[in-house]
């Protein structure tokens, strides 16, 4: 395989692990854009949706670091292959459901596929890309989550005008994630010599000169950076699960308390739900494509990425004024909605900065058959604190959102001290 093959391979792989996220997003976010017909449907309320995600939830907590160990020990093709096929028979599982248990175990399967192809991402990129461009690759291959958030809106709403139930949605979902999982087996290729003595091999020595050998599991869990990114995760990702399955609901909210009809009020997300997630993509890769370039100018990697993140956090405070400007009720309607997609779309750049490049940072930071490892115990975390947040969302009144909001305002601020504090370069005791 000659050097312009493998230039065009690894750019290949990138674009189908974007569209792959692309659909793994969008499935997920059928639950939250059809809330109010599930809902209807199954006789349910706001807790039992809080109780229906949360299954969701568990599972990928759960899920997480077991597909970081598979990644770690088959490869990132195969596993990712079985996710998405997993994953699709899930989504295709819950158009078909009678019952609300069997919806809710099918949104539990997928949570325990939807995992795989994050932890398969992160090493597919480490094996195939240079330092120089691997937080902008890892960008492309993660922004399709954030345009699949914006495409949702539009391709949902589309969707359920022209079919009869949003159960036909499900179904037509899995089955373009199977279309995808075909694709995927003859896209990757596991990367030549040639190109691994680019990536991971330019990076194998310790400063003693000796090669690093990977953590033993036990090692890992002795390192101050698996803990920080531990914490990172589980005080931070509850900000990006908000957005993904609470915003849509609140501003269909919104809405409905100007007297909005349901159908008004499914139009509105269709053109605006998507702006904070396409806001956020884009920002998400200018931020990447910003640290990728200090390292280009000589500025050591990790300080590029700790720079990178930590000036995202600027926007965190924003979230603290979404209540007041939601319920201000002097300001015209169209006013009030606008302010707070314009808040939450730069609270997306920083949850989105935070998703792309921190995962660079673990994978920079621990050898190379950690990696996925420790990106799944990191970001099962996530999800795990994502749970209780979530958890208590749906169980507080709407006039504690005041709260809510002001708790969302400091998490990333709290990150951004554990990321300064914790996170360093970890190398294995070499005996």
């Amino acid at each position: 395989m000659n050097s312009v093959t493998n230039s065009n391979r690894k750019w290949v792989i990138v674009a189908t692990i974007f569209v792959a996220i692309i659909c793994n997003y969008l499935d997920r976010q059928l639950l939250s854009i059809l809330k109010p017909e599930i809902l209807d449907h199954f006789a349910i309320g706001d807790l039992e949706y809080a109780w229906i995600v949360n299954i969701f939830l568990i599972c990928y907590a759960l899920m997480y670091p077991i597909s970081g160990f598979l990644v770690d020990k088959f490869g990132p093709k195969s596993v990712m292959l079985g996710g998405i096929v997993v994953w699709s028979l899930a989504c295709i599982g819950g158009g078909v459901a009678q019952e609300l248990w069997q919806f809710a175990a099918c949104r539990g399967v997928l949570g325990l596929a939807e995992p795989t192809i994050f932890a398969g991402q992160l090493v597919a990129v480490t094996l195939w890309f240079e330092k120089r461009q691997r937080a902008t690759a890892n960008s492309l291959c993660t922004v399709g989550g954030s345009l699949g958030a914006v495409i949702a809106p539009l391709v949902i709403a589309a969707l359920m005008r022209w079919l009869s139930s949003w159960q036909d949605v499900f179904l037509i979902a899995g089955f373009v994630g199977l279309a995808i999982a075909v694709v995927w087996v003859f896209v990757y290729k596991t990367p030549s010599q040639e190109v691994l003595d680019l990536t991971i091999n330019a990076d194998k020595k310790s400063p003693t000169g000796e090669e690093v050998k990977p953590f033993t599991l036990g090692g890992l869990f002795r390192t101050r950076t698996l803990w920080g990114a531990f914490l990172i995760r589980l005080v931070s990702d509850p900000v990006w699960y908000f957005c993904c399955f609470w915003l849509p609901g609140y501003l269909r909210s919104m809405g409905e308390a100007q007297n909005l009809t349901h159908q008004q009020t499914l139009d509105m997300i269709q053109w605006i739900g998507g702006i904070p997630f396409l806001v956020g993509a884009i920002g998400g890769i200018l931020t990447s494509m910003w640290s990728d370039s200090m390292i280009r100018r000589g500025c050591a990697s990790l300080s590029s990425r700790k720079i990178t993140l930590i000036a995202t956090v600027l926007a965190a405070p924003l979230c603290a004024l979404v209540p007041f400007v939601g319920g201000a009720e002097a300001l015209p309607f169209a006013w009030r909605v606008g302010l707070v997609v314009a808040i939450f779309s730069l609270v997306a750049v920083m949850c989105l900065s935070w998703l792309y490049t921190l995962p660079v940072v673990l994978a920079e930071t621990f050898p190379i058959k950690n990696v996925a490892s420790v990106m799944g115990i990191c970001c099962g975390a996530g999800a795990l604190g994502s749970v209780v947040f979530n958890q208590f969302v749906g169980s507080i009144p709407s006039e504690m959102w005041t709260v809510l909001f002001g708790i969302m305002a400091v998490l990333h601020p709290l990150s951004a001290l554990i990321l300064a504090k914790m996170v360093r370069p970890e190398t294995p005791t070499i005996k």
